[in-house]
């Protein structure tokens, strides 16, 4: 990010003669850790990076654009299911065309703080909007999207069932060879990767003692 950052201000510097203020917006859900500066032996490029979880969403709630109300969704909240019927409810007063635009812009951004669920009980409760959910096109990708989600969770669970697995078989060869492990290197092993245990459980072959496997 701090490169693509520095490029787009020597564009801009390029067509307008001037540094522009750079900020950038960070919508993720893990928390906002990436670098706002890139720094060399004579160059220090600096920009601001902002988590819109530090914005006051209920402020953009008040607002009278039905956009803000919607980008709302990711910042900082008191209540989020009240967020949500807030905003369902201004989206059903928008004209038809509108509605549409608006609701699955919201379905879009509710899934970056695991929201869908209310945003469509909410909407099942309007019949104005009901039918979006039941027959359009953006209901059909809705619905996909719930199914995704479902099965990307069912993948996890089953990747982490075979990791426990892995874990449980090379503990057991490590005690076999060299007797029980300390602490230190049970919370060790908890942290490898399925590739990372694999490689371990190669070694553990021509292991001499257990600190060989913690190289």
């Amino acid at each position: 990010m701090p490169l693509r950052m520095a490029e787009y201000c020597l564009g801009m510097l390029r067509l307008f003669g001037k540094f522009p203020r750079q900020i950038v917006l960070y919508v993720g859900e893990a928390p906002l850790r990436m670098e706002s500066q890139l720094r060399g032996p004579d160059v220090w490029f600096r920009y601001r990076a902002i988590d819109i979880r530090d914005l006051d969403g209920e402020r953009m709630l008040e607002s009278e654009q039905v956009g803000d109300n919607v980008i709302a969704i990711l910042a900082r909240l008191r209540d989020h299911k009240d967020a949500v019927r807030r905003i369902v409810g201004r989206i059903a007063g928008l004209a038809a065309a509108d509605r549409e635009t608006a609701l699955g812009q919201l379905l879009i951004l509710a899934g970056l703080r695991h929201l869908e669920e209310a945003v469509e009980q909410e909407v099942r409760t309007m019949p104005i909007l009901n039918d979006i959910l039941d027959h359009k096109v953006l209901g059909r990708e809705y619905k996909r999207g719930l199914q995704e989600g479902e099965l990307k969770g069912e993948l996890k669970g089953e990747l982490k069932g075979e990791l426990r697995g892995e874990l449980r078989v090379l503990r057991r060869q490590i005690e076999n060879r060299f007797g029980s492990m300390p602490n230190s290197t049970e919370e060790w092993l908890a942290g490898r990767s399925p590739a990372e245990l694999e490689e371990l459980s190669v070694r553990l072959l021509d292991a001499q003692k257990i600190e060989d496997l913690l190289k």
